[in-house]
């Protein structure tokens, strides 16, 4: 083999990554990485704590910037926003992702046949909309109807802000965007067990289950919703 031969081939294996021709420890190059860890929930991120001084401070002001500000991820002047709703009172906050079409057709969260599904689950704990907060990481629905990247990033910024202001005794996170968002794990990896979200106030108890309309297109799935129900109550149970 010539020199030019052997110079070709070495080039062609740099090209397709291979990077050296002996390792003396055996690697399992089949191996799936293992999900990103959760934030700590000792301290927030020094990015989130800088922007979060620049927020209201008390939740009824910062609702009203919710309302009006251009600073939120999707914003746009004709397009409507669904902001919170409910008692922040009540011990209980959950949080979606985004408002789908039909909830920015009705102007509310959780509307269509999802809401109703939602109102039964609510049923089931012994709630209604008016004995939760609810809240979404995006109060404006994205182009492509998804929540990922930087506007991801900023939205759980502004949800952790708001969580720490509302200081509820249990927050359920619905769905596997609002979970990556919040704890950087998917619903399959977080469900069945407590959490906790790092906030200004605090940590606070999170817990994990599919979004009602999800439920509603893979019914299977229910009984492991109603199971991480039966973890709540036990939580927020008066």
């Amino acid at each position: 083999m010539s020199p030019g031969d052997v110079s070709s081939i070495l080039s062609w294996w740099s090209e397709a990554g291979v990077d050296t021709l002996v390792a003396e420890t055996p690697r399992d190059w089949l191996r799936q990485a293992p999900p990103p860890a959760p934030a700590s929930v000792a301290e927030a991120p020094a990015a989130f704590a800088e922007a979060e001084e620049e927020l209201p401070g008390q939740l009824d002001l910062f609702q009203a910037w919710l309302a009006g500000t251009d600073r939120l991820a999707f914003a746009s002047p004709n397009a409507p926003r669904i902001c919170p709703s409910g008692d922040p009172a009540s011990g209980l906050m959950i949080l979606a992702d985004m408002p789908t079409g039909e909830d920015c057709a009705a102007g509310v969260l959780m509307a269509g046949e999802a809401g109703r599904l939602f109102d039964r689950m609510l049923a089931a704990i012994g709630r209604d909309r008016n004995s939760i907060y609810l809240a979404a990481l995006s109060c404006l629905r994205s182009p492509d109807g998804r929540l990922s990247g930087e506007p991801a990033r900023r939205c759980a910024d502004l949800a952790r802000h708001q969580i720490g202001l509302v200081a509820p005794r249990a927050l359920l996170l619905l769905g596997d965007s609002c979970a990556r968002a919040m704890l950087g794990l998917g619903v399959a990896q977080a469900r069945g067990r407590w959490h906790e979200v790092a906030t200004h106030a605090g940590p606070i108890k999170a817990l994990v289950t599919m979004k009602p309309d999800f439920l509603l297109s893979q019914p299977a799935h229910k009984a492991r919703a109603w199971a991480d129900l039966q973890m709540l109550i036990e939580e927020v149970r008066p």
